[in-house]
């Protein structure tokens, strides 16, 4: 009851804060976590495990008929698109199962991303052609190098890594739920500077200037929710 409580509160959460937008000089990188099905097998009704549980424990020594782990980037990651601006607005949104391509790059800033701007990227194939749809302008980071001039993907790599450490924290999080939790890490990041006191009167007032209808029933067994 706690989980769907919470869940009702990120859900208006999210929903007041909304995907976002950036402009100007723009850092953009993925980064991704393991699909997870914590949850389903207990309280979404007809589940089926898609793919074996991976074991907890132990670990014995490799069968000869074990198979061997798939190397890289594979369907059973979850890509979360991540973007900042100097200016601290941030988008942070899931993308995709396994490695995104550039139709994924393009819905995602669609819309969200301010004409003339700069975008920082490293050197993934995906983003070709953003400078032309997008009228923006793109300044690749190369494999191994950390600046290029002025332009660099420092404070998206940080933002990235104080993430996974904040992540770290819930021991494993369902992917179904995964978006509210990438919408709660980005208010943090959002207020970080304001007294407690303040943050508190401000998650309140947030958290109910949006009407989420969201039942327990339909939080226990939603869907992830991929932009």
């Amino acid at each position: 009851m706690i989980l769907e409580i919470g869940g009702k509160i990120l859900d208006a959460l999210r929903l007041y804060i909304g995907t976002g937008h950036v402009s100007g000089l723009v850092e953009a990188d993925e980064t991704f976590f393991r699909l997870s099905y914590k949850g389903n097998h207990s309280k979404s009704k007809g589940f089926t495990m898609p793919r074996k549980p991976y074991l907890r424990g132990p670990k014995s020594k490799k069968s000869e008929n074990e198979e061997p782990k798939p190397r890289g980037i594979s369907r059973n990651q979850v890509a979360v698109m991540c973007a900042i601006d100097r200016t601290g607005n941030i988008i942070s949104e899931l993308i995709c199962n396994g490695r995104m391509k550039y139709k994924d790059v393009e819905r995602l800033f669609k819309g969200r991303i301010e004409e003339n701007s700069t975008l920082c990227i490293d050197s993934h194939k995906s983003y070709i052609r953003l400078d032309n749809n997008f009228d923006v302008d793109i300044q690749k980071i190369e494999t191994g190098k950390f600046k290029k001039g002025i332009y660099h993907i420092q404070h998206i790599n940080s933002y990235h890594s104080r993430l996974k450490k904040w992540m770290d924290n819930f021991n494993g999080v369902a992917t179904k739920y995964l978006a509210n939790y990438m919408y709660w890490f980005k208010w943090i990041e959002l207020f970080k500077t304001d007294k407690d006191a303040k943050k508190y009167k401000r998650l309140f007032i947030q958290s109910h200037a949006s009407y989420s209808n969201t039942r327990i029933k339909d939080f226990k067994n939603r869907k992830p929710l991929y932009i």
